[in-house]
């Protein structure tokens, strides 16, 4: 009896490290499952682990001893060929962990909402085009280095000047910091990606580009159509009503809770709500 009281208090005692092991693990998977999950390259890393799974079965059924060596080396190249596929998302999420927040407070981000709210409304009736980011935790200065400084007080009128057509400035994108417009004419960078319909232009995927790589909004207006448009973390959502626009960009800048969670980098992104019929132009199906 003694023997066996000893022996179960030793796997009790050592049980609990394949337990935490699995919890780990299982965790691990969790986050990673859901950080690759509706990025540009999910697809890819999908179709690579079944390719790998069903050869390594393959393998191990066959004994196939020169494809298992080919395997085990090949893994540490699939790590670095990983931080390849996923380098714009690992660059935001390191920079979003490295940058500290703007102190601009709930009312100036307010008031910042609604002026772009009448901005786009304006535009949209007379079908100018606009391309407007929201610099939040993630510096801007890569897209800066192209435009001109205007650093002014962010209104309605302002913003409808720049993108006037006949306005030496109105091509470009205009980055809003806080309450105040600091650059105009900015070059943002374009999404590389092939998914999407032969429609977009070059505003919209100047800004899936842009928030591709930063955490910032960036707001369209198309000169075509006038439809009003936005974009988030590379997620595209247009034909959107001033009220959706109002509710998304509230969402996401009045909510500091939010924006300080660190899980919520893993998380899958969201769909958002929809009360009319815009059009989403996510990160993996094909439009």
């Amino acid at each position: 009896m003694p023997e066996i009281i000893h022996i179960v208090s030793k796997d009790l005692q050592n049980g609990w490290r394949p337990v935490l092991e699995i919890a780990i693990l299982s965790v691990g998977i969790y986050f990673s499952l859901n950080f690759i999950r509706g990025t540009r390259g999910a697809p890819v890393v999908y179709g690579f682990a079944l390719l790998v799974l069903s050869l390594t079965l393959l393998a191990y059924f066959l004994n196939l001893e020169v494809l298992i060596w080919l395997i085990r080396s090949f893994v540490a190249i699939a790590v670095v060929t990983i931080l390849i596929i996923f380098q714009p998302e690992l660059r935001r999420i390191l920079a979003e962990l490295g940058t500290h927040p703007l102190f601009a407070t709930s009312h100036e981000q307010r008031e910042t909402i609604e002026v772009i709210i009448q901005t786009v409304e304006r535009l949209s009736e007379v079908r100018i085009g606009a391309l407007i980011a929201i610099e939040q935790t993630i510096n801007l200065q890569e897209a800066t280095e192209s435009g001109l400084p205007v650093h002014c007080e962010a209104t309605p009128e302002m913003l409808e000047t720049i993108f006037f057509p006949n306005n030496a400035i109105h091509d470009g994108g205009v980055i809003i910091k806080g309450d105040r417009i600091d650059f105009a004419a900015c070059i943002f960078p374009l999404t590389q990606r092939t998914d999407l319909t032969a429609s977009l232009g070059t505003r919209h995927r100047a800004a899936i580009g842009l928030s591709e790589e930063t955490d910032a909004v960036v707001v369209v207006v198309s000169e075509e159509t006038g439809s009003i448009s936005h974009a988030y973390k590379g997620q595209l959502v247009r034909g959107v009503s001033a009220e959706q626009l109002r509710a998304f960009l509230t969402s996401i800048l009045i909510q500091p809770s939010k924006r300080h969670n660190i899980l919520r980098l893993f998380r899958p992104r969201e769909e958002p709500a929809k009360e009319a019929s815009p059009t989403l132009v996510s990160q993996q199906p094909k439009t």
